[in-house]
């Protein structure tokens, strides 16, 4: 009796994971033989699931996770490394291929947008442009600013000494060191976080909403400041819609360009200027802020080239287009700063 019971638990137990996994069986190797998708349950004729594109084996072996991990990284990689150089030298190039349809070989703008944000502010937050706590690279800011405001206070004191001791006159020397005095001790206040209201803001005439604004700044500068950075990381995806608008006008009256196009066409350049801040970045973290100034030339020329190619443009008329899109890169870049100014007070 208990043999026949042994046989019906058994029998329940194989029918139970058919009925969970119909047609599949795992081996002793960690590997999975069945003739079914796991995933769709389609019926498989190949390497690849014809319906939704999982491999047609799967495994449960730690080997072969490892092996999917490094196949993983390695497929990026790759990617990584054909779409980088295009995207530096050749942005025209890059964006009408993948338009086109070539889109296995490079990765997607929006992937690239996403790691190079993410990385940007990594790598802002890891030299100190940032700060990694509340208004750390605020503070750095201030003590270099009166750091350099004592030292000039010093050489005037020095001029003075000298004028004195050659019996020349000091008057307008004194009115160059209190006027110093008069510049650090109010750089000392706002670092202090006390910043006083103006009359112009504090007088009746002011709206309430904007008194408002600048006393919660004047109050607490700091959260302020913490805030821009978390909302500029959060909402850096807005960047996209609000440029998109003035590239249409740079083609208002063309059909041959779709929305689509000119959404790619802004992704891909929006993550080169984050890799440009990135490098400039680095740059200052190793005591080249001269040679990170000289990457300021470098968007009108990287604008120029992505144009040309990717709309196939003339010269002249990528020149224009060029001049054109440096104005409207700038307001678009100030629209998202009073938006991110506006989260940061709110």
């Amino acid at each position: 009796m208990g043999d026949l019971e042994g046989i019906g638990d058994a029998v329940t137990g194989a029918m139970l994971a058919r009925a969970v996994e119909p047609e599949a069986g795992e081996a002793g190797d960690g590997h999975t033989h069945e003739k079914n998708c796991l995933n769709c349950g389609a019926r498989l004729s190949g390497a690849y699931c014809h319906v939704c594109g999982q491999k047609a084996h799967v495994h449960r072996s730690l080997r072969a996770f490892m092996g999917d991990f490094v196949a993983g990284v390695l497929n990026f990689e790759g990617k990584f490394w054909r779409t980088l150089p295009m995207l530096a030298w050749c942005p025209g190039d890059l964006t009408r291929r993948y338009i086109a349809g070539e889109r296995a070989r490079f990765i997607s703008p929006i992937a690239l947008y996403l790691f190079t944000v993410f990385l940007m502010f990594a790598v802002l937050n890891f030299t100190g442009a940032l700060g990694s706590g509340p208004g750390k690279g605020i503070d750095v800011s201030f003590d270099k600013a009166i750091s350099e405001q004592k030292a000039e206070i010093a050489k005037l004191e020095k001029q003075r000494t000298e004028a004195v001791a050659a019996k020349k006159p000091v008057a307008g020397i004194d009115r160059r060191i209190a006027s110093e005095k008069d510049d650090l001790a109010q750089i000392e206040k706002v670092r202090a976080g006390d910043i006083p209201i103006s009359a112009d803001v504090d007088n009746g005439e002011t709206p309430k909403w904007l008194r408002g604004v600048v006393q919660k700044i004047e109050k607490n500068p700091e959260l302020v400041v913490t805030n821009m950075q978390d909302a500029a990381s959060k909402y850096s995806w807005l960047l996209i819609p609000l440029s998109l608008p003035f590239m249409w006008m740079l083609f208002p009256f063309s059909r041959k360009y779709r929305l689509y196009d000119h959404t790619v066409f802004v992704t891909y350049s929006l993550s080169f200027m984050m890799m440009l801040v990135i490098l400039g970045g680095a740059l200052v973290e190793v005591k080249l802020s001269s040679v990170a100034g000289l990457l300021f030339f470098v968007p009108p020329f990287h604008m120029y080239r992505q144009l040309r190619g990717a709309y196939q443009l003339g010269r002249f008329s990528a020149l224009v287009r060029t001049m054109l899109l440096t104005t409207f890169a700038f307001i678009a870049g100030s629209l998202f700063f009073v938006v991110v100014a506006a989260l940061g007070v709110a």
